[in-house]
């Protein structure tokens, strides 16, 4: 136990000199969540807060046209702002230019003349389906000329999706609007009164959101729950850029090779090196944490919420950790100078990052991508924590995904045993 605790000193004096490696494994981490997580929640803000601007530009001078921007402005998601309407292409893409707007939509010159058109003919259909006279010389007038959509192509195509969504639910309504019009006026004679119309149009069923947790009920989670999580994990195992470099340093100076001619085993050395960086991870995930339990708030981020399972949060982040130093000496004992262990490491982090959805979701990743994904022990760690911070879940149910990050884990002690054997090193 004597040999085991000296080693360890050894270990975290070595550390505490590592300058830069400390600033690796906490500074890094710490300034990519608060960015990325001020990036995402700034996406969540202007899609669900703020306001969208939206350039409109309204060749129809009569009613449906005016209906239709009223709507749009109700969506509530965009910020309307009105061109004039001989507004052409290039003139267009000029003022988006001069004014940073991203959209500008172009109603027709003949719109409100087509949704006439067309209600008048859907409520002729409808009268002859009920049986009832309808006007026999109504034609097919065809579709309703479409609305013209012009975008910056640096707009997501998500965001795009969203927004063309919410144009077409502002169109669908006006139209629902002038074929409720047409349908009262042929049946009885006389205007839609205003106050019905009101009532029939904004008659919409409720939808209530309930996020899916393990246990009971769970407040929406927020950017925080998403970022902090993950990007512990991957400063926990950008631990390589130090642990990695520390093996590296004591192959050269023949630091194995003399533990052989004491009495004293390897075991003791690595040993010490897991315990040592370990206590490094879990320090990072206190920290990580904590800066996004009470330091968020202050700079108008939103604060992380702990799970309710604190005991099942310190397995899990123990289990992470290990498996990241397990691969750090893994690739500490193969790679040869100091440049290999760190240009192979950083980019390997990044990569098994991407792969295993910390910087993409795995739900949006292909079927082949997927499958890939469950290789890389960041997926598997990324589950983990998800399971505890936005399912709501305790320890009992994310074993199912601390036990493939174990079984890596082991392998990469084997691996890393026989990469030891093979260079004589014990």
């Amino acid at each position: 136990m004597f040999k085991l605790w000296a080693t360890i000193v050894k270990d975290m004096r070595v550390l505490i000199r590592d300058g830069i490696g400390l600033a690796l494994m906490f500074l890094m981490p710490i300034v990519l969540v608060f960015v990325v997580t001020d990036i995402q929640n700034s996406t969540f803000k202007m899609i669900n807060k703020n306001k969208l601007p939206i350039l409109i530009c309204n060749r129809d001078t009569a009613e449906s046209g005016k209906q239709l921007i009223d709507a749009i402005n109700k969506i509530g998601m965009f910020k309307v702002a009105n061109l004039p309407k001989n507004q052409d292409e290039r003139t267009i893409a000029d003022s988006m230019k001069s004014t940073d707007d991203l959209l500008t939509v172009v109603i027709p010159a003949n719109f409100t003349q087509k949704v006439k058109a067309k209600a008048k003919n859907t409520a002729g259909k409808a009268l002859t389906s009920f049986g009832l006279q309808a006007d026999s010389t109504q034609k097919n007038v065809g579709e309703v000329d479409p609305l013209t959509l012009y975008y910056n192509p640096v707009l997501q195509e998500q965001l795009r999706l969203s927004v063309k969504g919410g144009l077409q639910s502002a169109l669908q309504l006006v139209e629902s609007r002038e074929t409720l019009r047409s349908l009262y006026f042929s049946i009885n004679e006389k205007p839609l009164p205003a106050k019905l119309e009101d009532e029939m149009l904004s008659n919409k069923a409720k939808i209530n959101e309930i996020p899916v947790s393990k246990n009971g009920s769970l407040s929406a989670p927020n950017a925080a729950q998403h970022n902090v999580p993950a990007w512990t994990i991957f400063a926990m195992f950008f631990v390589i850029m130090s642990l990695g470099g520390s093996v590296v340093r004591e192959k050269i100076s023949g630091s194995f090779i003399r533990l052989k001619t004491l009495p004293t085993n390897y075991v003791v050395g690595l040993l010490s090196k897991q315990i040592t960086y370990v206590a490094v991870t879990v320090l990072q995930a206190v920290v990580i944490f904590g800066l996004g339990i009470w330091v968020f708030p202050l700079v108008g981020l939103p604060g992380l919420n702990l799970p309710s399972d604190i005991f099942g949060l310190f397995v899990v982040t123990l289990v992470c950790g290990w498996c990241a130093v397990s691969y750090a000496i893994c690739v500490g004992v193969f790679a040869e100078t100091h440049q290999q262990s760190n240009g192979f490491g950083a980019i390997s982090i990044v990569i098994l990052a991407a792969i295993g959805g910390l910087m993409v979701p795995t739900f949006t990743m292909d079927t082949s991508m997927k499958t890939i994904a469950n290789v890389s022990p960041m997926h598997w760690c990324l589950q983990s924590y998800y399971g505890l911070f936005l399912e709501g879940g305790r320890l009992r149910d994310v074993l199912g995904n601390l036990v493939p990050i174990i079984l890596i884990s082991l392998v990469f002690q084997f691996i890393t045993f026989l990469g030891l054997k093979r260079k004589n090193l014990i």
